[in-house]
């Protein structure tokens, strides 16, 4: 059985990055490793995004501040400061103690880096689970991403918010129990 790769769409601001934080805080000590991202507000609205591993690190990943190519709406991304920074936390290959990877998000930002598109794809091929987020996105890495077999979507709206934390930290439990049984059968 291949190990659960779920990811969270939704329409922007219903609660995605709140459903995957409930879920994280009810898993049983998770060895995660991955990042989320949040808004960067200022007295006159958002200013930009920033994205935090789960070890705490942060890094600015686009601001009306920043200058240069890769932008998205007003905001200019910083992709290598990204890649330098925050990438290696979704990398199965850096990530040899963690037991579930989190993605949030694979989003329009985000996906200007190539190297983030290469880790998503080997974290999607590891065999840990992954728990993650991706933009409405139809075309490009959006639509490759969503045509896995192995990929798991999952509509987060205002009625169902609520209880996908208790469902999901049930279901990626239930795979890491049966990911220890296997280990323990091929041990033996």
């Amino acid at each position: 059985m291949d190990a659960l790769k779920i990811l969270l769409t939704g329409r922007p601001g219903v609660g995605k990055t709140t459903v995957i934080k409930r879920t994280l805080a009810l898993l049983d000590r998770p060895r995660a490793s991955g990042f989320y991202t949040g808004e960067l507000r200022g007295p006159r609205g958002r200013l930009g995004f920033e994205a935090v591993t789960l070890d705490g690190r942060k890094r600015v990943l686009a601001h009306v501040d920043f200058h240069g190519r890769q932008r998205v709406s007003k905001y200019g991304v910083d992709v290598a400061g990204f890649e330098r920074e925050i990438v290696p936390s979704i990398d199965p290959a850096a990530q040899l103690d963690a037991d579930l990877i989190v993605v949030d998000e694979i989003g329009k930002m985000e996906c200007f880096s190539p190297c983030f598109r290469e880790a998503v794809r080997r974290a999607l091929d590891s065999p840990l689970p992954l728990l993650g987020t991706i933009a409405k996105g139809r075309g490009g890495f959006f639509a490759e991403v969503r045509a896995r077999p192995n990929v798991e979507l999952v509509e987060v709206t205002p009625p169902n918010r609520e209880r996908l934390p208790v469902l999901l930290a049930a279901r990626l439990s239930q795979s890491a129990e049966e990911r220890k049984e296997r280990k323990g059968e091929v041990k033996s």
